[in-house]
């Protein structure tokens, strides 16, 4: 396997408050890694360090030479009274090809919404749609920050099954922030467990068993679940709107 992104001795902070510490990762091609934490754990935080939007007070970010990195964000705000289409929205800002466009809402699972107006599409077709946009540069690898946030358990499990076929399609890697531990921890090769620094890693096995990991969640997810106070019930939210990340954005 060749190592895509790896991080050596990682320290980020806020205001002087330190966010995260002594964080030593990689991320190989081809792998999908769930990043996991209870909130201001630093998840989100580490996902701008790797991507570069913010800078570390200590440490490094190795990236590969080339990597081309796609990202899907929790959310994104677009006024829904804009006449815009799916395949508009692809060709801001620099068109593309259509053949590029139908192959990323193909590898998507949204094929037929090239069409479709953005303001009518329910939230799990817009969550799709922004990850068609985040493979249209042929990324070596995907980064999703809580993409499915707002979405019913159904709807989340049907986005987990195309990000693992997107992976066997395209060969990139995947790197996920989440709160959807029942149904990452199955959908993962592996996990890191964040809480201020890396509590424990590995396979989703040995994570569930860690002691750190069941300090911060319990032996269910339940106990996961109710510490997010995440709401699963509002299962047809299109989930327009923007949502609070867990940490001040730098």
């Amino acid at each position: 396997m060749n190592t895509l992104i790896e991080t050596h001795n990682l320290r980020l902070a806020y205001g002087g408050r330190t966010v995260l510490h002594d964080v030593n990762i990689k991320i190989d091609r081809g792998e999908i890694v769930t990043i996991v934490g209870p909130n201001g754990s630093g998840k989100s935080s580490l996902l701008r360090a790797l991507i570069g939007a913010i800078r570390p007070l200590e440490g490094t970010v190795k990236r590969a030479a080339g990597l081309r990195i796609g990202y899907v964000p929790q959310s994104l705000a677009i006024d829904a009274t804009l006449p815009l289409t799916v395949s508009r929205f692809l060709n801001l800002p620099v068109r593309i090809s259509d053949k590029v466009a139908a192959a990323a809402l193909v590898d998507a699972g949204v094929a037929d919404l090239g069409q479709r107006q953005l303001g009518a599409l329910s939230g799990g077709q817009f969550q799709r749609v922004l990850l068609a946009r985040a493979l249209l540069q042929q990324p070596d690898i995907l980064i999703l920050d809580e993409a499915t946030q707002g979405l019913d358990q159904p709807g989340s499990a049907k986005f987990y099954q195309q990000i693992d076929a997107v992976r066997r399609t395209r060969g990139c890697a995947v790197l996920m922030v989440s709160h959807d531990l029942h149904v990452v921890m199955a959908a993962s090769d592996r996990v890191l467990c964040l809480n201020g620094h890396v509590c424990c890693e590995g396979t989703p096995q040995v994570v569930a068993d860690a002691p750190e990991y069941r300090a911060l969640f319990g032996t269910g997810t339940q106990g996961a679940l109710a510490l997010y106070r995440h709401d699963h019930d509002h299962s047809h939210s299109h989930d327009h709107e923007p949502h609070k990340h867990e940490e001040p954005v730098a």
